[in-house]
């Protein structure tokens, strides 16, 4: 072999292997991105204080969180208050987002990665749009497969997911978070604080029909209660009073159901507090073995002027708890079953029993 020759062949097996190490690249490395893309961040230009609207779509399914006058609300159930903590936490994940792998990808390839459009039937992703006042767009992702972590076992658990930001369907992008608070479910995002019943003084329950119903009343925090309008024949069994005595001191609601009515024969809770405050509730079944339940407050006398501390304690109270009227909540069966009792079952045993009468012996 000459010289010639020789330099050829080196020439040949440069070119093979150069070939060679970039297919080996394309194919070893696909998820890898381009220099200064990988650790930085996904929206570099978001500024969380600056989001006024936050939309969330995935199929049939569609929620609006919306900043008005400072107080976020959920529009999906006529703008009952949202949950900012929740909120908030999803601005701040989404600011801080930073890129893990990137890809290039072809249309075909979309669906293995669950990145279709929200109302695909199959394969779609999750839309993400966050705007700012007066409607400017500021952000848009379209979220799609998580990513699980099999190194625990079989199932694994999610540590991120799959993304397009914007319209760039081009370009599949992976982050380390999963995401999972962003679902377009209105019942997640609702303020679920409640009010609560403290000190009560008297406390009626009026049924449908109207022999289950009763009232029970103490005369102070110390006093045992007893039964309104008892019969000779009834007595109260101080066993069974413990659940019906301490009504709401720790309800909890679901969900809340705009356009709701209650029906002529719901149940009435009436709740009267040493504090002066009167609860009126209202309670009826739904369909899924819960209740339905309105709620008012009133002061149970005429408000003073010249408020004493305690007294403006107990209008703060009044105004507080008041904001939950003019809703219908969603509460579960344990927030009201041990309350709703049919007067029966607060009664003790009256069956007579007949004591042996003693003979005398001479």
């Amino acid at each position: 072999m000459n010289r010639k020759q020789f330099i050829v062949l080196v020439l040949f097996f440069v070119l093979v292997g150069a070939a060679g190490w970039i297919v080996y690249q394309h194919g070893n490395n696909s998820w890898q991105s381009a220099g200064h893309s990988i650790g930085g961040n996904l929206l570099p230009n978001l500024s969380v204080n600056d989001v006024a609207q936050i939309t969330i779509k995935s199929g049939p399914n569609d929620l609006v969180l919306a900043r008005r006058d400072n107080l976020w609300c959920v529009r999906q159930r006529n703008d009952y208050p949202a949950d900012f903590s929740k909120i908030s936490d999803l601005l701040v994940k989404l600011a801080g987002l930073k890129i893990v792998q990137k890809q290039e990808v072809a249309p075909s390839q979309l669906a293995r990665f669950d990145l279709l459009p929200p109302d695909a039937s199959t394969n779609s992703g999750t839309r993400v749009e966050l705007d700012g006042q007066n409607g400017k767009a500021l952000a848009s992702l379209l979220l799609g497969k998580q990513h699980m972590n099999q190194s625990g076992g079989d199932e694994g658990w999610a540590d991120g997911r799959y993304l397009i930001v914007g319209n760039n369907a081009k370009t599949v992008i992976a982050i380390s978070d999963p995401l999972d608070a962003a679902q377009p479910t209105p019942a997640n995002w609702l303020d679920k604080t409640f009010f609560k019943i403290q000190n009560p003084k008297s406390v009626a329950v009026t049924f449908p029909i109207a022999t289950n119903s009763w009232k029970l009343t103490r005369a102070s925090q110390t006093n045992d209660w007893k039964l309104a309008d008892a019969t000779s024949g009834e007595k109260l069994d101080s066993s069974k009073l413990n659940d019906v005595t301490h009504p709401f001191d720790s309800p909890e609601f679901n969900d809340v159901t705009p356009g709701t009515v209650a029906p002529k024969d719901a149940t009435r809770v009436n709740v009267e507090t040493f504090d002066g405050l009167i609860y009126s509730a209202k309670v009826w079944p739904d369909s899924a073995g819960n209740y339905f339940m309105t709620l008012s407050v009133s002061p149970a006398g005429p408000q003073v002027k010249n408020e004493k501390p305690e007294d403006k304690t107990v209008a703060g109270n009044l105004a507080a708890d008041q904001q939950f009227e003019n809703w219908t909540y969603q509460v579960p069966a344990y927030t009201v079953d041990s309350l709703l009792k049919p007067r029966s079952q607060l009664l003790a045993d009256t069956q007579d029993v007949a004591s042996p009468k003693s003979v005398a012996t001479k």
